[in-house]
């Protein structure tokens, strides 16, 4: 598979995307206060780290079918519970700035999409972004539990 300069270009942008993704996980999972939060972001870094191989094998020439393993959404209990306690705001602020970049992720794979020819790749980047929103939804369903979200 060959592909155009712009193709190689929107490749980078969504490479750097996914690695700033993986790495900011991998830190707010550190600085997470919830052990619930910090299995979610590291679990999350890891799939982030397979978004960037997966990119780095379509700028080889090799397109991967996207994965079918569909793995349940988690549910999460309440451990601030209308608390508003120093360990809560730190969470919500790595909540907060993970769903916008998420956001931000997902609206720049949207964009990709359009602008590749192979049918395939394009199959793939929307497998990744469905991945992404489902990354949002986990984020908003932990800030919703938490009374961090309204």
């Amino acid at each position: 598979m060959q592909l155009s300069q712009k193709e190689t270009s929107l490749l980078k942008d969504l490479k750097e995307q996914e690695n700033l993704c993986a790495d900011k996980y991998a830190k707010h999972a550190s600085c997470a206060n919830d052990a619930q939060l910090k299995n979610l972001l590291s679990s999350l870094s890891t799939v982030e780290r397979e978004h960037y191989n997966t990119l780095s094998q379509i700028e080889s020439g090799t397109v991967p079918a996207p994965s079918q393993s569909s793995k349940p959404m988690p549910t999460f209990s309440a451990t601030y519970a209308g608390v508003n306690t120093p360990e809560k705001q730190n969470d919500m602020y790595i909540c907060s700035d993970l769903l916008a970049t998420e956001k931000h992720a997902s609206h720049l794979y949207d964009t990709c999409i359009f602008e590749f020819q192979d049918e395939n790749v394009r199959n793939t980047l929307n497998h990744i972004q469905k991945e992404e929103q489902g990354h949002g939804k986990m984020l908003y369903d932990y800030m919703k539990t938490n009374g961090m979200y309204s």
